[in-house]
């Protein structure tokens, strides 16, 4: 079985996300990728399943250990270095 590490960096390269993100912005990363791999639209089964399966793991994460993953938050994690900024779309 995978460290609770490796399963979030997993998560996270399957949403195509860097690792310091928001909420809203893991949120609005699994809709663009769900949008565009849904199998209604062409895409394959599986590689919804894995979206969806990451997106669950990280929003369950982020409910159990109530790390906010917002851009507040991550300022006073990384004071000087802006993140937030940095990765936005």
């Amino acid at each position: 079985m995978h460290s609770a590490h490796e399963a979030i960096q997993n998560a996270l390269e399957i949403l195509q996300l860097p690792p310091f993100v928001t909420r809203e912005e893991i949120k609005k990363q699994y809709r663009f990728m769900a949008k565009k791999h849904h199998p209604d639209r062409g895409g394959e089964s599986r590689t919804m399943e894995e979206l969806n399966k990451a997106y669950a793991f990280l929003n369950d994460y982020i409910d159990s250990f109530r790390y906010t993953f917002d851009t507040d938050e991550i300022s006073k994690q990384y004071r000087g270095v802006d993140y937030a900024e940095r990765f936005k779309p």
